[in-house]
């Protein structure tokens, strides 16, 4: 969004990126219902990953697939984090 303002990249740019990327690839929609979440303080307390998950996700595929799921969901919701932006 920040490009988008400015129309400067910036390491932001591809931060946001990834992350939009990245949730609407595990939610399998547009992920605004987790960005109104974000504007609570406890949002991720009360946050099951597989509440978020897209149902199309071949989770018992595999345990490596499910790992990989969980690696790529953490990194994303690490980027969310407004405590690590600055």
């Amino acid at each position: 969004m920040e490009f988008a303002y400015t129309m400067v990249v910036t390491g932001k740019c591809g931060v946001y990126s990834f992350e939009m990327v990245a949730l609407e690839t595990l939610m399998g929609k547009h992920p605004e219902e987790v960005l109104t979440w974000l504007s609570s303080p406890n949002y991720l307390i009360n946050m099951k990953l597989i509440d978020v998950l897209d149902n199309r996700l071949p989770l018992s595929a595999s345990q490596l697939v499910a790992q990989n799921l969980v690696h790529v969901a953490t990194l994303t919701f690490a980027c969310l984090n407004p405590r690590l932006k600055s």
